[in-house]
């Protein structure tokens, strides 16, 4: 089994080329945007699959 990687904010900001604050937002504005995961007090993350899955979602819907 492949452990999970992790991406930070400012990661998933060059990711997208957006400020960090951005995917924070997405979060909360967009239901199907994956929820960060906490990992300690002040470590929140999001699950790079999680993400690909996204992007792949939103990629089949713009076909």
């Amino acid at each position: 089994m492949v452990p999970e990687t992790y991406l930070s904010d400012i990661q998933l900001a060059a990711r997208y080329s957006v400020h960090r604050t951005t995917p924070w937002r997405w979060a909360k504005a967009d239901p199907t945007f994956p929820k960060p995961v906490t990992l300690t007090p002040g470590c929140t993350r999001w699950k790079l699959s999680e993400i690909e899955a996204w992007e792949a979602s939103r990629a089949n819907a713009a076909a």
